[in-house]
């Protein structure tokens, strides 16, 4: 995937730092004074398995067309016409400035997608900070920090789902290139010997002992003709019982896997059902925001099948609400029982992480999930909920306006995601509703800017 993104903001966000973190060295001067960057600065970058062209551009001010910062100013506004994607930087901790209002406006009349990206977040950022960058119009920001390298998850999902169409064309059955499945668990659950079963070959090192894996390796594949990077991580432990190390560093790794990977098979050990560090580390992938698939191995070892099989998706109910509906799968890595039902599950997970709900039919569902079961009383006044739009893919992620939102309570917003689970087929995967005041934010903006802002 080639392609090219601009990065743009006011002086002194930080767009050189994130510049320097994309293409993996210091090409682009940095300092805390306003200004260092002047020209146009480009570097092929890389984020996951992303490659692309990154500019760092001066900052944009308002300044007469004649002068040094207003010839600055054009040859930001000929990158971001150039561009496939932008990335506009704001400070989250010094919060929204006139000048970023003033060019958020500005960017919504583009023709270039926008990545709205909040900067600085390191640390404690007041709620605040981030909620008040909605009101630029350019959708939920992502928390980052240049600095020290926190959200290249989120950004790395944002950039990729803005893929010129002609690449996005050439790989319709394969969207961004090859599938990334990674494969977790606790230790010697047979990770490496179910990516040996699939691949065909002794591709990784197994045996008996405990903690064999130590780097998340990558292993290319293809699977009916479609391009698979599978991912074997370490063996994840309790985070107490991690001591060594080697094996922290091997740790942070696996963590680093989940991350950057599309879907995460989750491998048990048959005998032991699901153990507290399954859930945890089955916790772990959601709130990455990666869709999850369980495998339970080994098991032709099980003497009562039935049973065991209805006390772990007993058990998966009860534990894993924020994945309900998430694909179980037994099977042998060791004899290659359900392999074909393994992969089969991966893609569908996949397919359903990528969804996309259309707004209007996504408002037909609030209004019938409304009169069904309306929402509750609050100091005598009920809960007005008045629109839903969805923001983002990968996880799917809604965002719910109304007022009183903050007064939800948290059944009540789960009602909602179990029904819209239900009535839009989104088992196995995070559902995120971001809760929003005031009235729909769409009415009134013409349909260039929506389409330019989206």
């Amino acid at each position: 995937m080639s392609f090219t993104v601009a990065i743009v903001g006011r002086p002194n966000v930080g767009k050189s730092t994130l510049f320097n973190r994309l293409v993996g060295k210091r090409l682009a001067l940095t300092d805390d004074l306003p200004g260092v960057t002047r020209d146009r600065r480009s570097g092929e970058a890389s984020l996951g398995d992303l490659r692309f062209t990154v500019f760092d551009t001066a900052g944009l001010e308002d300044s007469a067309a004649a002068s040094l910062t207003g010839r600055m100013r054009r040859q930001t506004e000929r990158a971001v016409a150039d561009a496939d994607a932008a990335i506009f930087l704001i400070d989250a901790r010094a919060g929204l400035t006139p000048l970023d209002r003033h060019f958020a406006d500005w960017l919504r009349k583009q023709n270039t997608p926008v990545i709205l990206v909040a900067n600085k977040c390191e640390g404690r950022v007041p709620a605040a900070s981030l909620a008040e960058a909605f009101a630029l119009g350019l959708g939920e920001p992502i928390p980052f920090s240049a600095e020290q390298g926190e959200g290249l998850s989120d950004l790395y999902d944002a950039i990729r789902e803005h893929a010129p169409a002609e690449d996005a064309a050439a790989a319709e059955a394969v969207p961004g290139g090859p599938l990334q499945l990674a494969i977790v668990g606790r230790p010697n659950v047979g990770k490496s010997t179910l990516i040996n079963r699939l691949v065909g070959e002794e591709r990784l090192l197994t045996g008996p002992e405990p903690g064999i894996t130590r780097d998340a390796i990558a292993v290319e594949w293809r699977h009916r003709g479609r391009a698979i990077r599978l991912f074997d991580t370490a063996g994840m432990r309790r985070r107490s019982q991690v001591v060594d190390r080697l094996e922290k560093l091997a740790v942070d790794d696996s963590l680093r896997a989940v991350q950057y990977a599309e879907v995460v098979v989750l491998v048990l050990d048959a005998a032991d059902m699901l153990e507290k560090q399954d859930l945890a580390i089955a916790r772990l992938v959601v709130e990455e925001g990666r869709a999850l698939v369980i495998a339970a191995n080994k098991w032709d070892a099980i003497k009562d099948k039935t049973d065991a099989l209805r006390k772990l998706r007993e058990r998966v109910a009860a534990s894993l609400p924020q994945a309900q509906g998430v694909t179980l799968v037994t099977l042998s890595a060791r004899t290659g029982q359900n392999l074909d039902k393994l992969l089969d599950a991966v893609f569908r997970t996949h397919e359903t992480w990528n969804r996309r709900i259309a707004t209007p039919e996504l408002n037909r569902w609030l209004a019938a999930a409304l009169d069904a079961h309306p929402p509750p009383l609050v100091k005598g006044r009920r809960i007005k909920l008045r629109y839903m739009t969805q923001t983002k893919i990968r996880p799917p992620t809604f965002q719910l306006f109304g007022n009183q939102v903050d007064m939800l309570p948290e059944p009540y917003l789960r009602y909602l995601v179990n029904s819209m689970r239900t009535r839009f087929d989104l088992p196995g995967v995070p559902v995120r509703v971001l809760l929003r005041k005031g009235k729909n934010p769409y009415v009134g903006r013409s349909s260039g800017r929506r389409n330019a802002s989206a």
